[in-house]
């Protein structure tokens, strides 16, 4: 079977591109909502809106890492050396690990501040953690969009696989 067949037989489903890319816009959007200062969690309002935004994410991430495992294959060829097998996989989980931490950590900086805990070693850890958390996000980002636009560029059907636009 030569590997444009391969990659075909491959081919992510529509439910599948739709939560990649749902997940795409819900991440920009979680970033350009994100609030500047953790003392505006005194607004309830607000805060509540942080708290179900956070669930709904986790909630959302939880059903796409199910799909995803019971339901969909890897579009990488089976011909692609072990070394980038690895490196999808570390770049995929840790992109999970990191939606997860996120919100979670999110999520306890709240109650952390609902409780009154608003300075100290406590929450601060907390903060370190979800600052930490995002900016590895930002890297692995970074390496994911690198590795499409490899498979892009190499036209193996990977890139096709997820990307509704831009077909090779």
């Amino acid at each position: 079977m030569n590997l444009k067949t391969e990659s075909i037989n491959k081919n992510f489903s529509s439910f599948a591109k739709l939560l990649h890319w749902g997940f795409v816009i819900l991440f920009l959007y979680g970033l350009l909502k994100q609030i500047d200062s953790i003392n505006q969690l005194e607004d309830d309002n607000l805060l509540m809106f942080e708290v179900i935004f956070a669930l709904a994410f986790l909630l959302l991430l939880i059903i796409r890492f199910v799909y995803m495992k019971t339901t969909q294959q890897s579009s990488i060829s089976d011909h692609t050396p072990k070394s980038q097998k690895l490196a999808a996989k570390i770049v995929h989980y840790g992109m999970y690990i990191c939606l997860a931490l996120i919100p979670f950590s999110g999520l306890i900086i709240g109650w952390l501040f609902w409780l009154d805990l608003k300075d100290g070693f406590l929450i601060n850890l907390v903060i370190g953690i979800h600052e930490f958390a995002v900016s590895i996000i930002y890297w692995l980002i970074g390496f994911h969009i690198v590795a499409a636009t490899y498979h892009r560029l190499k036209k193996d059907g990977v890139w096709s696989s997820m990307v509704p636009f831009w077909k090779e």
